[in-house]
């Protein structure tokens, strides 16, 4: 469980926590939310013996500054674009979950960040979304953020439980519960819950037959938090986008199947090493 974030970024006075571990081209795996780089530490060191892979922390997220202000969409893809540019890591591979599928897209079509391939796993890419939990939090997050202690982390439990489809052992769990637990990570807990806003994907969601990469789509095929027809609909806007889906897993894919995961990246990167490329019409689904 040992995962180290030894460098810092200091992003308009902000403090980023990332690391790199491997040799080769570069490549950049990316966290969603609530989670952190933490979701990658068994898939890492794996995809390290065929990259240099880089990953990080968001703004707001794990061991990276949790400011009061908007941390999601508008101000990612800003500190991503900001990140590549220091770690000089041209047209890397790009390997994004959840929202930071969403920072990969935005980045990609907004600030004209140039990947070598994008592999996006369950992203937050077609509206309208937001489940009842979001919907409360935007209503109500002054309640939710002064919650006593204990009702917060029985919500959080619950709530980083239904993203997977095994039973994390006590030592993952609290992995992903320690950021949010205290009275900061509590409020930037349901702070950044109430941020989720559709305005961000429907900025970029028309635009995505401009991406200009190999893209492969990744669904945990009982993903209750965003549904797998979503994935079939980002397939279609997609042209030529792979599309596969993981059985017996949620929406933690990286919990639930990472060895699917090292499995799909290291078949895009031979594919793309082999100079064969994507087949353009490929629709796989592992059920």
């Amino acid at each position: 469980m040992d995962w180290q974030l030894p460098e810092r970024f200091d992003f308009n006075g902000d403090e980023i926590a990332w690391g790199v571990i491997g040799e080769g081209p570069p490549a950049v795996v990316m966290h969603g939310s609530p989670f952190s780089s933490l979701e990658w530490r068994r898939i890492v060191p794996w995809l390290a013996r065929h990259r240099r892979v880089f990953y990080y922390d968001m703004l707001g997220y794990g061991r990276s500054t949790k400011p009061e202000g908007d941390v999601l969409h508008g101000t990612q893809n800003s500190l991503f674009a900001a990140l590549v540019n220091h770690w000089g890591a041209e047209q890397p591979d790009i390997v994004a979950h959840d929202f930071g599928g969403s920072v990969a897209l935005r980045a990609h079509l907004l600030d004209g960040v140039d990947y070598r391939s994008l592999i996006l796993i369950d992203p937050v890419a077609i509206s309208p979304q937001g489940s009842a939990l979001v919907q409360a939090a935007k209503a109500h997050g002054e309640v939710f953020a002064r919650l006593p202690a204990y009702i917060h982390e029985a919500m959080l439990r619950a709530y980083i439980s239904a993203a997977v489809k095994r039973t994390l052992a006590e030592e993952e769990m609290r992995l992903y519960l320690d950021p949010w637990l205290e009275e900061e990570g509590q409020k930037a807990f349901w702070r950044q819950i109430a941020q989720m806003d559709d305005k961000y994907s429907e900025e970029v969601e028309w635009r995505y037959g401009e991406i200009r990469c190999p893209v492969t789509i990744v669904w945990g095929a009982e993903d209750e938090f965003i549904p797998l027809k979503d994935g079939e609909e980002l397939a279609r806007r997609i042209p030529n986008a792979s599309f596969t889906v993981i059985a017996n897993a949620k929406h933690l894919v990286q919990e639930d199947a990472p060895e699917a995961i090292v499995a799909a990246v290291l078949d895009v990167w031979h594919q793309h090493a082999s100079g064969s490329g994507l087949s353009a019409a490929a629709h796989n689904s592992n059920r």
